[in-house]
């Protein structure tokens, strides 16, 4: 009896099935490739804009440092006006040139109500408030620009990969019905392209919610610094410049 199940084994053919990663890519259908295509697009469009991001917040944050450090030691605007384009990379040196410049618009329109010596008393505050508010918004807008790349990616992705996986195991049905077996090299193929679709669905999905996430916690710092200014650059022209107050 041993012998017997002994000799069937030794003539069962061997089968030698190749689950390897780049073969299953190379093995799977065009639907799954192009779900896979569309996954791999949308993860170097993330890290690109990740990468651009970051250099842009790297930047910005030490000509914000430079800026300030000079805005609080100058005894004139119109210094620190003409200093400006040393600090082109600085969101709040931009903000300050949209107020001196919407300043000087009010001191030259018939809002100029008096001088008191050298010093113009000015009205129209509302004005350079709003002026401020709308620079503020504007700088926001352009570091947010892009980050929905991210957020999309974050959340299609995984079912990007989802919908590869449906399509691989519906392969490995459809080749069950046809051959009448469900052997591992007839199952094999399809369910490997099916879960590779799920892994790069989700290795394109995690880091494009992790940088997006990090990004919009330094968008929200961002503006917080520059509702400070705005509000800091006010209380001084108003003191300095504006009458009433």
């Amino acid at each position: 009896m041993s012998a017997m199940f002994v000799n069937v084994a030794e003539a069962a053919p061997s089968v030698s099935v190749n689950t390897s990663s780049i073969d299953a890519i190379f093995q799977a259908s065009p639907v799954v490739q192009l779900t896979l295509l569309i996954l791999i697009v949308l993860s170097v469009f993330c890290w690109a804009i990740g990468y651009t991001k970051y250099q842009t917040f790297v930047k910005m944050n030490h000509s914000d440092s430079l800026f300030l450090s000079k805005f609080w030691k100058v005894n004139s605007l119109d210094t620190l006006y003409e200093d400006i384009d040393q600090y082109k990379d600085s969101a709040i040196a931009r903000v300050f040139k949209t107020a001196y410049l919407e300043m000087k618009k009010i001191s030259e329109s018939p809002l100029l109500a008096k001088s008191e010596g050298d010093k113009p008393i000015l009205s129209g505050i509302d004005n350079l408030e709003r002026a401020l508010n709308k620079a503020s918004e504007n700088e926001i807008a352009k570091l947010e620009s892009r980050l929905t790349v991210l957020a999309t990616t974050g959340s299609t992705g995984p079912f990007i990969g989802l919908f590869g996986t449906v399509w691989g195991i519906m392969g490995s049905f459809h080749k069950i019905g046809q051959t009448g077996t469900a052997s591992l090299a007839v199952v094999a193929p399809g369910i490997s392209e099916a879960l590779i679709a799920t892994a790069i669905g989700l290795a394109a999905a995690i880091p494009a919610v992790v940088l997006y996430n990090n990004f919009i916690s330094r968008i929200r710092k961002q503006e917080v610094v520059l509702m400070n200014f705005s509000s800091d650059f006010l209380n001084i022209v108003k003191r300095n410049f504006f009458q009433g107050n």
